[in-house]
């Protein structure tokens, strides 16, 4: 059973990605962006950035979903941004993440094994393709914001980074192979 992020900035590829994976793996897929509360897509279309407090309710429902699909055994993609550590601590463990400042949880609810995948590339690829994106509540305008948002995954977060740059095929073939091969996966 697997569970995987696909992060990176607004207009990186996640929900592409992430849903052109699911369907070859034949996994479950959701796109954090569906789980927006309406507050904070007001915001974002007014062009105005999200903070911590708007979006920790929308990661500890995203959290949620993941721990349900990780209850009943299934192979799960969800495509987030998840531009902050503390971020990807509330996917990792809920609520309680954000007290502790650690995503390790013993008891009924451990923490979720999940495999980030960083969708990596220069500002003006993904400037470009903003501008060509039509019907979001994201404007492009807040693309800068959200690269002084992004907190790169490093060790020992449990991640890879895959270059945007790639075609869609070798970027799913990446990520696939190192699912397959356990590259990067809890034990």
């Amino acid at each position: 059973m697997v569970l995987v992020v696909v992060m990176g900035v607004s207009g990186s590829g996640k929900t592409t990605v992430g849903s052109r994976l699911a369907e070859k793996l034949g996994w479950k897929f959701y796109d954090a962006d569906d789980y927006h509360p309406l507050e904070n897509k007001k915001k974002m279309e007014e062009g105005i950035p999200l903070n911590d407090e708007d979006r920790i309710p929308w990661l500890c429902a995203l959290h949620d979903i993941l721990r349900r699909e990780d209850t009943s055994r299934q192979d799960t993609i969800l495509a987030c941004s998840a531009l902050k550590k503390m971020y990807r601590r509330v996917l990792i463990g809920g609520a309680s993440a954000i007290e502790s400042n650690q995503p390790e949880q013993s008891g009924e609810n451990p923490a979720l094994k999940i495999l980030f995948v960083h969708l990596d590339g220069p500002k003006d690829l993904i400037a470009a393709r903003l501008e060509k994106r039509r019907g979001h509540f994201m404007p492009p305008e807040l693309l800068q914001s959200q690269f002084d948002t992004l907190e790169p995954p490093s060790a020992p977060e449990n991640f890879i980074t895959v270059s945007l740059e790639k075609p869609l095929p070798e970027i799913l073939l990446q990520i696939e192979t190192a699912i397959l091969q356990g590259e990067a996966l809890p034990e």
